[in-house]
């Protein structure tokens, strides 16, 4: 069970690095014209980097409060915030009738949804 709680946090936290960097440094104009980007060009350049330095912070989060031992509650709380951001994105997503995204939004969710609740009972740090 342990295993499958860091495989999993450590996927999350591979999606939340690469859409915080993606969110953070690429142009809202080029994130726009990107498949699944099309609410960027809606939403402005502040609200999606704020978005990118939040998917950052739970990449971070995700992992490293846990492997150097200072704060290891912090996953399960990040797990959980992860949880409140997907089902924004699958909100966003399914009103623009995007519904390939919404399933991996779901599934995400899922996971993270796994990671808190491990994280939180059966195998807490």
């Amino acid at each position: 069970m342990n295993l499958a709680l860091w495989i999993g946090a450590g996927l999350l936290a591979a999606v939340a690095l690469t859409g915080g960097i993606t969110k953070t440094f690429v142009p809202v104009e080029k994130l726009a014209a990107a498949y699944g980007g099309g609410w960027t060009g809606d939403a402005g350049a502040g609200p999606v980097r704020t978005l990118g330095i939040l998917e950052l912070l739970a990449a971070v989060g995700l992992i490293l409060p846990a492997a150097v031992d200072i704060a290891p509650a912090l996953v399960p709380v990040t797990a959980l915030c992860w949880v409140v951001l997907m089902l924004g994105a699958t909100m966003t997503h399914g009103r623009r009738g995007e519904f390939a995204l919404v399933a991996l939004n779901v599934v995400y969710l899922a996971l993270a949804a796994f990671v808190a609740w491990g994280r939180l009972g059966p195998e807490s740090f």
